[in-house]
């Protein structure tokens, strides 16, 4: 059964009306025009390694081609020395727990498979983080950060990234960022005629 989903392009298509601020639009329009990036804090492997975890985390069979990219901007936060505004006291500072943290799972992959978390199958890799987030995970990275703690930052982070996107925000029907003229219909099931109503499959026997 198909769940019922939200029309193609309903944020791309407000982008361009007088809904949406000149500053919203811009930093929007940014995350869909993005460039290739080259990493600059985290070494080029590294990248890769956190590129694929994102993949695992948030897989998009319906964009093959041109996925949400996620890793840019945990790298850009990196290289600028920027928090993402919280951290447990359990946990080393920001760029010390990406690079202890994404080692770890490279170790953990290791010794669950031999092999480098970038060449395991999906269902391996799903399995390794898994356990980094039961707090399970072998590897000694594990030592000095802890595995589930790293999983939820990364996790949390990733989430915030992914729908910060116009692309992800289509796939729930948000247009939050059509604020300009306000909100009148608040109440429970209004809603404003910008906001777009979710398309119900027809069954298929």
């Amino acid at each position: 059964m198909t769940s019922p989903h939200y029309p193609d392009g309903t944020v791309r298509g407000l982008l361009a009306t007088e809904l949406v601020s000149e500053a919203t639009r811009t930093a929007l329009q940014a995350r869909l025009d993005a460039p290739l990036y080259e990493p600059q804090f985290l070494e080029p492997a590294t990248y890769d390694l956190l590129r694929a975890v994102a993949a695992c985390l948030f897989p998009q069979p319906d964009r093959p081609e041109a996925p949400i990219e996620l890793a840019p901007g945990v790298d850009q936060r990196l290289a600028a020395g920027r928090s993402d505004g919280w951290r447990y006291d359990s946990m080393p500072p920001d760029r010390e727990a990406y690079r202890l943290g994404l080692g770890g799972i490279n170790q953990s992959a290791q010794v669950l498979f031999q092999q480098e978390f970038r060449a395991l199958s999906l269902a391996e890799q799903a399995t390794v983080l898994q356990l980094v987030q039961e707090g399970k995970a072998p590897g000694e990275a594990w030592e000095k950060v802890p595995a589930d703690r790293f999983f939820e930052e990364i996790l949390a982070e990733l989430t915030e990234l992914y729908y910060a996107h116009p692309l992800a925000q289509e796939e729930i029907g948000y247009v939050g960022m059509a604020d300009a003229p306000g909100w009148t219909r608040l109440g429970l099931n209004e809603l404003e005629p910008r906001e777009p109503e979710a398309i119900s499959p027809k069954s298929v026997l």
